[in-house]
């Protein structure tokens, strides 16, 4: 049994690991900050690839190198590892994430179609409302039955479904390069202004770094399929296929942004990236854009929804045994079912302050992964840099939803959302005198 893989092998994983990120934020996103930003769309982009590409690369790396998210998380306490990773996994499985690659993939391909009217059809319920259930039926069923055996995702979406996304998305882009909309316009607000740091803060959306930190055991477990056994092994080719996943990530995401942006130049106004996608695909290709358009939300969506769906019922198998791993595979999928019928933006609007609290901390916990050889040396490091970090971040958050926090005005970079940097950078220095103070006594 062969302990590296064939270069054939290792695009296949990562191609795989590409399509579990990329659904529905990583679709909608992009496009929409190109159309804000304008010709400052690459400062934003390279805000944006920090938390959306980036961080959810190291992010699997670190967890690949510390034995998974339970075993990183530990460094900061037993409980916390428990606590975090379970909130981690209900926020991309049935509470957000899930749901949203449904409703999303919806209300691109077939919303559109049921918008006309609004008379009741089956026990008082309209047309759209029938359909969208129906819609999550089939999608909730399809995924279901796709993440029965999450060591054959390769075969399934590295080898099938991926390549049909970046080739029908690489359609869309060449028909903007070679016939483009108009150039790129000014930059809008909030992008007119330290459009860097705003194109960070909207990487938080795809929700991909929290993600980053559950895929790692699914890639493992395709690893050992395709014949790796020992586990410096596993870890090599599941960062190698981490490198090749951010690299298709960043061209896919710069390509979005670029028919955003000129979509922005046309002085075409939309509320969000799904908006932005519709109009390129309606005045490059008429009608049969749309229906592009819908194939390429269904693809991407369907294929996150496969990767949460295994990594969601693979943890909850590990922690919570009295179910069995199809078992909780049905209990995700009925569930998802039920919050996506309420539709997009009710999901959205509820998934902010809950990303705008885990995502700092889950920032923050990669990064002390990746200079592990030098904070293993401290043992308050971790405890005292995650515990600042949590109470900053979750203050931010409700002050999103209208709490009045005062103290939380007076912190540096507060005027951009970045008000738990400072705070996490002082728990951390904390952190190493107070493990040294200890030592010595």
């Amino acid at each position: 049994m062969s302990n590296q893989f064939s270069f054939n092998q290792r695009l296949l994983l990562g191609l795989t690991l590409f399509s579990m990120f990329f659904g529905a934020g990583n679709l909608i996103f992009p496009p929409y900050l190109g159309s804000l930003a304008g010709v400052d769309m690459p400062w934003a982009m390279a805000g944006f690839a920090i938390t959306a590409v980036c961080f959810p690369i190291l992010g699997v790396m670190t967890v690949a190198r510390s034995g998974g998210l339970m075993m990183l998380a530990s460094r900061v306490h037993p409980q916390f590892a428990f606590i975090f990773t379970l909130l981690i996994y209900l926020s991309i499985g049935p509470c957000v994430a899930i749901p949203r690659t449904a409703s999303t993939s919806f209300e691109m391909a077939l919303a559109p179609l049921f918008t006309a009217t609004t008379e009741p059809f089956f026990l008082d319920f309209s047309p759209l409302v029938c359909a969208q259930f129906l819609y999550s039926v089939f999608f909730f069923g399809l995924a279901g039955i796709m993440a029965l055996n999450p060591e054959k995702l390769t075969q399934r979406l590295g080898k099938v479904t991926s390549p049909a996304l970046i080739i029908m998305i690489a359609l869309l882009f060449l028909a903007c390069l070679f016939r483009p909309i108009a150039g790129y316009g000014l930059a809008l607000p909030p992008y007119d202004l330290n459009a860097f740091v705003r194109g960070f803060l909207e990487g938080y959306q795809t929700m991909d770094t929290l993600a980053a930190l559950n895929f790692g055991l699914i890639i493992a477990l395709n690893v050992q399929a395709l014949g790796v056994s020992n586990t410096e092994g596993v870890v090599r080719e599941t960062v190698k296929a981490g490198m090749i996943a951010g690299f298709f990530l960043i061209t896919i995401y710069l390509a979005l942004a670029h028919i955003g942006a000129t979509v922005g130049g046309a002085g075409l106004i939309t509320e969000n990236g799904a908006q932005t996608l519709t109009s390129v695909a309606e005045i490059q290709f008429g009608s049969w854009g749309i229906i592009l358009l819908g194939m390429i939300f269904f693809v991407a969506c369907l294929n996150t929804c496969v990767g949460l769906l295994s990594c969601c019922s693979d943890y909850f198998t590990k922690v919570f045994p009295a179910l069995s791993y199809r078992g909780w595979l049905l209990v995700f999928v009925l569930c998802s079912m039920v919050v996506s019928n309420a539709g997009l933006t009710l999901i959205l609007k509820l998934s902010i302050p809950v990303l705008m609290s885990i995502y700092p901390v889950a920032l923050m916990l990669i990064i002390l992964g990746l200079a592990h050889h030098f904070n293993q040396n401290f043992s308050k490091v971790y405890p005292l840099t995650i515990t600042m970090t949590a109470i900053v971040s979750v203050a931010g958050a409700l002050k999103d939803i209208g709490v009045d926090v005062p103290l939380l005005s007076h912190l540096p970079f507060y005027s951009i959302g970045l008000e738990w940097v400072t705070p996490a950078l002082i728990g951390w220095v904390i952190g190493i005198f107070y493990s040294k103070r200890h030592l010595e006594i």
